[in-house]
């Protein structure tokens, strides 16, 4: 039967419940959630998703969902009578119903409720899929999440867990004084960050705004203001490509602390990413994409240069040997990044070394010249006091010891500025350098990036599975 044929069935049997004064989208309902319940409980009340019908003559069992838990529910003519038998026989898988009546144990043991009422909460006029689970095409989940959630319980168990690790990371920052803060979404000049930004447009004002970027530049002018320990979880946007590990939209945890610098930040990046550990696979030892990682401290460190040697380059600033190993490398270049050395060297890292960063390392002092936010490194000023962490071969986290001086913090906008290119902004922030001018303490800066974190910790193979509504392409535009 074609889907249409089933929507015109339920249409009918929404209508025998409307001819009838029953309202076929139901009001509040008092409720127990299922996971509460127990054997011996009496007029007991519990509410959810019909997920399935098994019939016996003058009897019947379905199953009824909630968030906490799935219910065995029991009803039969003779306990109900016929004008409520009749009404049964007009619910459909996928209903949302109300169920009153005693808890008892069935002979094969199983928890259920005997039904004395059973009411329409909301008729479903679309019926779930008979196969869910493993759809090929996963793109269809994404875009029906809510089916998704309805019929996956895979699915429900990492938003679940997303949940819990952000919860144990605001406990964790709370405990430690940390004060949660929001920064503006919409910004007047893209800073914070190296990145492609949205431009939305203020008809009052009539001027241009930015989605942010990242909130790096408004947190420490927090720092300025005496707030010596702040935090944020928030929403970032940047324009740029869909990937496995890439969503336009994304979740960072962004926080600074004054009087700190990159090593504060490493035990804290540490202490974060054990705490959503032990709140998603119970320790520090767990697979992601059949790889083991080991979470266990002590981490690795291994510095810019020394990551390089590794790939075969004895001199990363030698533009011709960088561009002979990305050659040797089979490396696709996009036009112009051949002349790039930063684009070069990237490319090699991502092709040679960021695959083996299976377990948690941390890779330190970069080039100043991608660091326009890090203070130099002592004796060695085209170097910064930076690091990223790579776990499962990705990128999960980014810190610095922020640069605080406001006339080299000037100089190094104004060689951004000069670049021209679209990830770099376009102006330079006049008022960030004159919030330093009055004094920042110095300070450590820290960004984790949720959404891949709870990749890992839960196995999933795309930052789709962890985004709840992922950007996708509208359906009237697909090939």
């Amino acid at each position: 039967m074609a889907q249409e044929d089933f929507i015109t069935q339920r249409i009918e049997k929404k209508r025998f419940f409307e001819e009838r004064g029953v309202e076929p989208y139901g009001r509040a309902f008092e409720r127990t959630e299922i996971l509460s319940i127990k054997e011996g409980d009496t007029n007991c009340r519990v509410a959810g998703r019909i997920m399935a019908f098994r019939g016996h003559g003058k009897a019947a069992f379905l199953d009824l969902a909630d968030w906490s838990g799935k219910l065995q529910v029991y009803i039969k003519k003779d306990m109900v009578g016929d004008a409520a038998w009749e009404a049964f026989g007009k619910f459909d898988i996928g209903d949302m119903a109300g169920a009153c009546g005693d808890v008892f144990r069935t002979r094969t043991g199983e928890l259920t409720l005997a039904v004395k009422e059973l009411i329409l909460l909301a008729k479903s006029l679309r019926p779930l899929p008979e196969k869910w689970h493993g759809l090929k095409d996963v793109e269809q989940r994404y875009r029906h999440r809510y089916v998704d959630l309805i019929m996956n319980d895979e699915a429900r168990e990492i938003f679940r867990k997303r949940t819990l690790v952000i919860r144990r990371m605001r406990e964790l920052l709370d405990g430690r004084g940390y004060l949660e803060v929001e920064t503006p979404m919409m910004q007047t000049i893209a800073g914070g960050a190296e990145a492609r930004p949205f431009i939305t447009h203020h008809n009052t004002l009539e001027m241009d705004l930015y989605l942010r970027i990242a909130p790096e530049l408004f947190l420490k002018r927090l720092l300025v203001g005496g707030f010596e320990k702040v935090y944020e979880i928030n929403r970032n946007f940047r324009n740029e490509g869909i990937s496995p590990l890439h969503n336009p939209e994304f979740t960072m945890l962004e926080l600074y602390c004054a009087y700190g610098d990159f090593r504060a930040m490493m035990t804290i990046a540490a202490e974060l990413i054990l705490a959503a550990a032990r709140e998603t696979v119970g320790g520090f030892i767990g697979t992601w994409q059949g790889t083991t990682i080991d979470l266990t401290p002590p981490w690795k460190t291994l510095t810019w240069t020394e990551c390089f040697r590794m790939a075969g380059i004895s001199d990363w600033r030698d533009i011709a040997a960088v561009r002979r190993r990305a050659e040797e490398c089979h490396i696709d270049l996009e036009e112009g990044e051949k002349d790039q050395l930063f684009d070069l060297l990237d490319a090699v890292f991502k092709h040679t070394i960021q695959p083996t960063l299976t377990s948690p390392t941390f890779v330190t002092e970069y080039p100043r010249e991608i660091s326009p936010l890090a203070k130099s490194v002592p004796g060695d000023p085209g170097m910064t006091e930076r690091f990223e962490l790579y776990i499962a071969g990705m990128e999960v986290a980014n810190a610095y010891s922020e640069l605080n001086d406001p006339v080299e913090q000037r100089e190094r906008f104004e060689a951004e500025v000069k670049t021209g290119r679209p990830d770099r902004p376009k102006e330079l922030d006049a008022d960030y350098i004159e919030a330093l001018e009055y004094g920042m303490p110095p300070a450590g800066g820290l960004g984790i990036g949720i959404d891949r974190l709870i990749m890992i910790l839960t196995g999933a193979p795309s930052i789709r599975e962890v985004i709840l509504f992922p950007l996708l392409r509208p359906k009237h535009e697909l090939p």
